[in-house]
């Protein structure tokens, strides 16, 4: 719902608050109090965090989270949580974007919903038809096999290690793009950079200004493989490609270290 791992923590616990303060033996549907209280909660966040969006230096990106390995498995709950999906669900309105989470990715039917957000079952299925066209008009069709991923992404890895602008320029497509979000906090760059050779050695400058000691590791994150810079005591960057037939399409870098709260362990 939010893109934010922090939010996301502080939503929970405001729904877990209001949890202890009812009278339990009033509640007739538990879950279906927690998703309403939690889901309202949420839909109240997103809309400040538009505003605050607004003003944010350079692009803004998800935040990226780690996720159980066999998550990469399942190929519709790893893209529920990829970068890629939360990016086009930003273009979505509050409730649209509450209808097509609890209807597309939680399975509940336009009744359920309709109670759950305080709508008519009408209005939620308007809601969802415009969420899922708009989705499906943002969505880009990304590699899914987790192999494939798997091995380009320990390519990517060596490449970046090493500094290699050749071994970097191999593993990207002609037309990649990659995205930075440091929020201002960091030396990343304001605006998207495309093209194989600018971003290959964009990379390389990257890596030549990371701290001293830190490494890169493979890590599994946002449903997929990516790349985390860490030192023995933080992560200070995280990078998820993403792959069209094999090759580098899209990549996301992440340096903002208020966003990188859902990487540690």
């Amino acid at each position: 719902m939010l893109g934010s791992f922090t939010e996301a923590e502080d939503v929970v616990q405001d729904a877990w608050l209001r949890w202890h303060r009812v009278d339990l033996t009033a509640v007739e549907d538990a879950e279906g109090f927690l998703v309403r209280v939690t889901i309202r909660l949420a839909i109240d966040r997103l809309r400040g965090a538009r505003r605050r969006r607004e003003s944010y230096l350079g692009p803004w990106l998800p935040e990226p989270i780690l996720t159980r390995s066999d998550v990469a498995e399942d190929v519709v709950l790893a893209e529920s949580v990829s970068t890629a999906l939360l990016l086009v669900l930003e273009r979505l309105s509050p409730r649209e974007r509450a209808v097509f989470v609890l209807g597309e990715v939680f399975g509940y039917r336009p009744a359920d919903i309709a109670r759950l957000i305080g709508h008519e079952e009408h209005a939620v299925r308007q809601l969802g038809y415009r969420a899922r066209k708009a989705v499906e008009a943002g969505r880009r069709r990304y590699d899914s096999d987790p192999v494939t991923r798997r091995q380009v992404t320990e390519r990517f890895l060596a490449a970046c290690a090493g500094g290699d602008i050749a071994a970097l320029m191999a593993v990207l497509a002609p037309d990649v793009t990659m995205i930075s979000d440091g929020g201002g906090a960091t030396g990343a760059p304001r605006r998207p950079i495309s093209g194989r050779e600018r971003v290959a050695r964009a990379i390389v400058v990257l890596s030549r200004q990371r701290p001293a000691g830190s490494v890169f590791r493979i890590a599994p994150l946002n449903g997929g493989p990516g790349l985390v810079v860490r030192t023995d005591a933080r992560v200070v960057l995280a990078m998820t490609p993403h792959l069209v037939d094999g090759d580098v399409r899209t990549l996301h870098v992440v340096s903002n270290p208020a966003k990188l709260a859902g990487v540690v362990g």
